[in-house]
């Protein structure tokens, strides 16, 4: 089975950390930032992060691997699109990719004043 990212981009110098690894705060908010994309084409207008529940990380991400961030919605609720959320890394030179964290995400869907609307 292929599957396809919702957002896929390099990891840079300018994302590390202290000890030369990639930050975990970069990758939340790329895990953030592709979750935000499928859960505002789900609710079809704006949405926004209320939770994010369980990030684990597995491995570093180095400067330079190719970060792909997968999602999948669980739940739909009358206001809230709940998914799981998985970031892979692959070394920019090889085929091969390793899970780096995951996270359940939920947003809530927002009318034209800011305040939750029914997701459609």
């Amino acid at each position: 089975m292929t599957r396809e990212p919702a957002i896929r981009t390099a990891a840079m110098p300018a994302d590390t950390n202290a000890n030369g690894d990639i930050f975990g705060g970069w990758l939340m908010s790329l895990m953030d930032m592709g979750a935000g994309l499928i859960a505002a084409r789900r609710a079809r207008g704006p949405v926004a992060t209320v939770a994010m529940d369980g990030m684990q990380f597995h491995l570093p991400v180095k400067v330079g691997d190719e970060v792909s961030v997968y999602c999948e919605i669980t739940r739909v609720g009358r206001t809230s699109i709940t998914m799981a959320v998985e970031a892979w890394r692959r070394h920019r030179y090889e085929d091969e990719q390793h899970k780096v964290t995951q996270a359940v995400f939920t947003f809530v869907a927002l009318d034209d004043n800011g305040r939750p609307r029914l997701v459609d």
